[in-house]
């Protein structure tokens, strides 16, 4: 038994076993089942569509249930993987015990498990995507010795129907309170069905996208994790989305992450923000808190794989209606300081700020410790329709990339910029700079062009990237910016795409 408190957790699992969910194990899930009366279990896994995945099972005697988590069982992969033939299409699925978790919704008591995919041969399956985020999360260790982690940011909009009573102002909805801000008692229960499953989460809030049309409400919101290994960076969002689409169904309004919902509105991101550590010490800072050259070559990494990790990480055609000039979104390969204009910001650090509680709170003591390991770096490009397995395999694979380039310092030296780049005044500055891809077409192409960078080390295999670049291409959308008339054909293009993700 590890010392491990159980007064603020929210897990109900925690508080019966007494242990954090990382030593969970198959006989203390059992012992929870028999003695919470528990009649089901689910086991969850994601498909090639992004999508959390289920299999259903009644709990009928203890012998079966020891079977079945102890064995695992067998699916038809080639209807959740497009790259699976039929004639060879049986995969495992295996249940990660420390990702169990009591299912909120489930009328009947239920106890849900994560799965991970194996192959006939039982090794874990190459070409399910959080596999291939797990061999380049071990690559980038291996090469640098430190562990990569990172966090989500995922932005939503509530779509209601329309409420006279209290109207925000239009794309001013950043941090609103109620009653000038919707859907804020959906937001917390998610925080707090959220804070069941798993522990590993910082907040959520209104965002800036608020709007009306003459019948509905379109409302923005976000939620934020905390740093953590890859494995938990992505469940969490798949889970928050899960969660969310749920909330959605239960107060009967419309959930979307789509990357846009509407012309000249905000769009939704889902920013990464990475860590670099090693013994539970951030890498990305020297001992004055202030960026070191680990975080530099990061950076430089990051930078110089944008265009391509737009493959995974902004994967339909409205991906590129949102990362346009002036709409909060990057569009310029460049990094900055606080500087929400560039692709990777550096977020406002703690250096030299820890006594601010003592100046407003004199009853507390002073220098109460350095904060930072709060440091970390932000990845901005990516949106909702992201392949959150893929794209987080990416950005290890970027980030191990930049530990490789000889002249990764001088990269990130040439990139810097400390001036909004969207100003005219800086235009010139802005016309020096690489771009992100404007389609699906050109990301593929990028993508390509950096395919060996992924299949180092037996990353990527051959048959990912050219799925990924087939997917991508059959959006034929190289000119579908030129293309599109009207504000009514770029909507019913946005609403062909509303459930991404």
């Amino acid at each position: 038994m590890t010392n491990f408190s159980t007064n603020l957790t929210q897990n109900p699992l925690e508080r019966f076993l007494g242990k954090p969910s990382n030593d969970f194990t198959k006989n203390d899930l059992m012992r929870y089942i028999a003695e919470n009366d528990i009649k089901l279990f689910n086991f969850r896994y994601v498909g090639g569509d992004g999508r959390l995945k289920t299999l259903n099972f009644p709990i009928t005697s203890k012998k079966y249930l020891d079977m079945v988590f102890s064995s695992g069982e067998r699916l038809d992969g080639s209807s959740l993987f497009s790259h699976i033939e039929t004639g060879s299409s049986d995969l495992y699925v295996i249940p990660k015990f420390k990702t169990a978790f009591i299912n909120p919704f489930a009328e009947i008591p239920t106890m849900d498990i994560f799965c991970t995919f194996f192959n006939k041969d039982g090794i874990p399956y190459d070409g399910a995507p959080e596999n291939i985020m797990n061999k380049a999360d071990q690559a980038f260790t291996k090469v640098t010795g430190m562990q990569f982690e990172a966090m989500g940011e995922l932005e939503y909009y509530v779509i209601s129907p329309k409420n006279t009573l209290f109207p925000g102002t239009n794309q001013r909805g950043y941090h609103e309170s109620p009653p000038f801000a919707r859907w804020d008692n959906l937001r917390c229960e998610a925080l707090y069905l959220l804070s069941q499953c798993f522990s590993d989460i910082k907040y959520g809030h209104s965002e800036v996208g608020n709007f009306s049309t003459e019948t509905h409400d379109y409302t923005q919101n976000e939620i934020e994790f905390l740093p953590t290994c890859l494995d938990e960076a992505a469940r969490q969002v798949v889970m928050c989305k899960w969660i969310l689409r749920m909330l959605g169904y239960k107060y009967g309004v419309g959930i979307t992450f789509a990357p846009k919902i509407s012309v000249g509105k905000a769009g939704s991101g889902m920013h990464f923000h990475t860590r670099l550590t090693k013994d539970g010490k951030n890498m990305m800072v020297d001992n004055e808190g202030k960026l070191n050259d680990n975080a530099k070559k990061a950076i430089a990494g990051y930078l110089s794989l944008a265009q391509s990790l737009t493959a995974f990480g902004n994967t339909n055609p409205t991906s590129y209606f949102r990362l346009v000039p002036h709409q909060e979104a990057p569009t310029n390969i460049c990094w900055g300081d606080r500087n929400r204009s560039v692709l990777v910001r550096v977020p406002l650090g703690w250096v030299g700020a820890s006594d601010m509680v003592k100046k407003i709170n004199p009853l507390e003591a002073e220098n109460q410790g350095s904060f930072t390991y709060k440091q970390t770096v932000e990845m901005r490009s990516p949106d909702g329709s992201a392949d959150v397995y893929l794209f987080l395999a990416g950005l290890a694979v970027a980030a191990r990339h930049g530990f490789e380039m000889s002249d990764a310092l001088a990269f990130t030296d040439k990139t810097y910029v400390n001036i909004n780049i969207f100003k005219e005044a800086h235009k010139n500055k802005c016309d020096e700079l690489e771009k992100l891809p404007t389609s699906c077409y050109e990301s593929a192409d990028c993508l390509i062009k950096h395919a060996d960078i992924y299949k180092k080390y037996d990353v990527f295999s051959q048959s990912i990237i050219d799925g990924t670049v087939s997917k991508l291409k059959a959006f034929n959308d190289k000119n579908l910016r030129a293309e599109i008339k009207n504000d009514d054909e770029l909507m019913a293009i946005v609403k062909s795409f509303i459930h991404c993700g």
